[in-house]
């Protein structure tokens, strides 16, 4: 099994928490505070690419 280096949660309003891992392997993971046992996985790269379109505005529409 993998190690994954957890980050400190990034928490909105209320109990709306993620957390986001990385390993050695170049991997990303993305869970919900308290459940990183159900991660999301990619590539690093595509955690890069999701930020950077997040901070452009791709996904205002969620909002």
């Amino acid at each position: 099994m993998r190690e994954i280096n957890w980050e400190e949660p990034y928490c909105g309003e209320g109990n709306n928490c993620f957390r986001i891992g990385t390993d050695e392997d170049d991997n990303a993971y993305i869970a919900v505070a308290g459940a990183e046992h159900a991660y999301v996985t990619d590539t690093r790269e595509a955690l890069r690419t999701l930020i950077r379109d997040i901070k452009a505005g791709k996904a205002d529409h969620l909002l």
